[in-house]
């Protein structure tokens, strides 16, 4: 469960004081795909950046299964998003050198997982993104999709309980955006993992359990989308 409460976040641009975040206040159940849209400059992305940690807010709490975790110190916080998060953007950050199974490994390797250990996870992650017959496969020798999957490999082979997706099919043709969400939705129905997605494709947002849209800072739509509906906006 994350709550967010009260949550404010403002930047100074020269004399000007911005409100990027408007005193939010919202829940995501455990196991619930949500996607955020809105135009640009609407608040999506900081608002993604705030309740994954990655930023820290002016004021409000952010609080996942009991824990305020909005005001952890620096290093507490890094540990807490290795632990618990996993992270998608536009751009796959792929290593060009190293293959999809590599790719997956070296960030467990950095965590002090052993190798032999590292590499069972990974194989395992890149099949649960069917993308078990491309371990050796280099990422120029990929699709753009089947680069996207390799990052959710790696997004999830620690088992996170919440994925973060910012613009996931940004860079991405149709037909290869369109597999990418299809793991999402297994992911989140086969697995119950927690998913927040930001994205610009009306669409694509409607495939979520549920649809914030944003416009200057604040929420002004909170929308439950019917299950039956759900896959069809990826014809």
């Amino acid at each position: 469960m994350i709550q967010v409460k009260n949550l404010l976040k403002k930047f100074l641009m020269g004399d000007t004081e911005l409100v990027a975040l408007n005193n939010l206040s919202f829940e995501i159940p455990t196991g619930q795909f949500i996607s955020i849209t809105g135009r640009s400059g609407a608040g999506k992305s900081t608002l993604l950046y705030n309740i994954s940690l990655l930023d820290k807010p002016t004021a409000g709490e952010v609080i996942i299964d009991g824990q305020n975790v909005a005001q952890l110190d620096d290093k507490t916080r890094v540990i807490y998003r290795l632990d618990n998060f996993g992270f998608i953007f536009q751009d796959y950050a792929l290593l060009p050198t190293l293959t999809a199974k590599e790719n997956v490994v070296l960030p467990m390797l950095m965590q002090g997982i052993d190798k032999q250990s590292a590499s069972k996870k990974a194989e395992e992650a890149l099949e649960r993104v069917d993308l078990g017959d491309r371990f050796t496969n280099l990422p120029n020798q990929l699709s753009g999709g089947q680069q996207q999957r390799v990052s959710i490999a790696r997004s999830i082979v620690h088992n996170p309980k919440i994925l973060f997706a910012d613009e996931p099919t940004a860079n991405l043709d149709s037909e290869s955006s369109k597999t990418v969400l299809e793991t999402f939705l297994r992911l989140n129905k086969d697995e119950h993992l927690t998913i927040v997605m930001v994205t610009h494709e009306k669409d694509y947002a409607k495939i979520a359990d549920r649809q914030l849209e944003m416009f200057d800072g604040k929420i002004i739509h909170d929308v439950i989308q019917r299950q039956m509906n759900r896959k069809k906006h990826l014809a």
